[in-house]
């Protein structure tokens, strides 16, 4: 491989990508839901930030996140809406099983710090059940902490609810 086939680029996602970043996001299952195109498109007009991860002009990952105005019926996000004025909420990181520990996830997290600074605060959860060890130590290598954990989908899910804060000055409790 040429060494720029190695270099990750992230940029803000645009309409043209949603085909194929909702075919990256349901060949993750069960690491995060599958989506249906309505639902995608949905969350996408939702966001306040969708990057996209490229490694030789080719998508390799995703991350989209939406903020405390969002309109979304998830319990995970509905958790951090009770306990936050305001927030950047991850609602999913989807990278390639080829470019995982390629350094995407952390391009993209890069990114989002750096586009969503007016954000104190960014939460995420990770699937404890079915277990994603290495997410969760992705997470923690980046400075999440966790705030809580619940189940979700009718007990079939167990999920662990992690905040980053971007500058300690935040007040976190409503």
């Amino acid at each position: 491989m040429q060494p720029s086939q190695h270099v990750i680029n992230v940029r803000a996602a645009s309409r043209a990508d949603q085909p194929q970043l909702l075919e990256l996001n349901n060949s993750a299952v069960p690491a995060v839901n599958a989506l249906s195109v309505e639902r995608f498109a949905h969350l996408l007009a939702q966001s306040i930030w969708v990057g996209v991860a490229e490694r030789a002009g080719e998508p390799v990952g995703f991350l989209l996140a939406l903020d405390q105005n969002a309109v979304y019926d998830s319990l995970n996000f509905r958790f951090f809406h009770a306990r936050f004025d305001r927030f950047a909420y991850v609602d999913r990181v989807v990278v390639a099983p080829d470019a995982q520990s390629a350094g995407v996830g952390s391009a993209l997290y890069a990114a989002l710090f750096a586009a969503a600074d007016a954000y104190p605060v960014t939460a995420c959860e990770v699937n404890i059940k079915p277990s994603n060890p290495g997410s969760l130590r992705f997470h923690e290598r980046l400075g999440f902490t966790a705030v809580g954990e619940q189940d979700t989908e009718r007990g079939t899910k167990r999920v662990r609810l992690l905040v980053r804060s971007i500058n300690a000055s935040f007040r976190s409790l409503r």
